[in-house]
């Protein structure tokens, strides 16, 4: 690791659009000043419109990925995002323990914004089970949060419900993503649980914008590479987030995309 240098790693799908997936999480890091780099789990055909396909990475080629990486690399965090299957989770949970990866941040990635579906059953199951209790941070949506928990999430109140669910899984913090829960007084409001609660507030804005979950916990990562502790970190993800929703623009036909 060359020294005084910042390093995050991303393990997530390539979103062609470049605005989610491992394309939004490098860039990201980039505008934290985080040398990023990337495993690669999914090849996918999307745009800014919709997910047409996607091709899943062999579990085997994403271990040996993840194995040389780490063996020349120490990333100071770490995030997920789509996963695609149980055994791709499987390996990249086996890898994230047998490497002690610090700061690891776990987007549930389960199906993109327009319901194509992006981890199956199974892969649910064992993401809950191997990979959120290695986790400093869980960060699903409302639909992640009430499939992982069992809590049907539609209100703060529920969202409050599955944040004790999932922190009692094992990971040290959750963050409920409020983008699908009924809207306080014009705002989305973020819940934050690690045995104490507390909320991140933005303004609604129109329109639907591509990539804000990766761009999230991408900023969250990098901010935990560079020494903040959790909850600086989600406060400056947050931030972070709510600079690029003011600008965001449409690179395509599509949702807009963050800058």
């Amino acid at each position: 690791m060359s020294r005084g240098m910042t390093i995050a790693l991303t393990i997530a799908g390539s979103d062609p659009s470049g605005g989610a997936g491992l394309q939004a999480d490098l860039r990201t890091f980039a505008a934290f000043g985080v040398y990023g780099c990337a495993v690669v789990t999914a090849l996918t055909v999307q745009n800014t419109q919709r997910v047409l396909s996607a091709r899943i990475v062999p579990p085997g080629f994403v271990r040996e990925q993840l194995d040389h990486l780490l063996a020349d690399v120490r990333p100071h965090a770490a995030k997920t995002g789509m996963l695609g299957t149980a055994s791709i989770v499987g390996e990249v949970a086996r890898a994230i323990a047998q490497h002690r990866l610090p700061n690891l941040v776990v987007d549930p990635v389960m199906r993109a914004k327009d319901g194509s579906a992006l981890l199956d059953e199974k892969g649910t199951l064992v993401l809950k089970e191997r990979l959120l209790p290695l986790a400093a941070l869980v960060t699903p949506n409302a639909f992640e949060a009430a499939t992982l928990s069992g809590v049907e999430v539609e209100t703060l109140d529920d969202a409050r419900r599955a944040a004790e669910k999932l922190l009692a899984i094992g990971c040290r913090a959750v963050l409920i993503k409020g983008g699908h829960l009924r809207r306080e007084k014009g705002q989305v409001v973020d819940l934050f649980y690690d045995g104490s609660f507390r909320t991140f507030a933005h303004p609604a804005r129109r329109g639907e914008v591509h990539g804000t979950g990766c761009v999230l916990s991408a900023a969250i990562a990098a901010s935990l590479a560079k020494g903040r502790s959790l909850i600086e970190a989600v406060g400056e993800g947050h931030e972070f987030l709510s600079r690029g929703l003011a600008r965001a623009q449409k690179v395509g036909h599509g949702r807009r995309c963050l800058l």
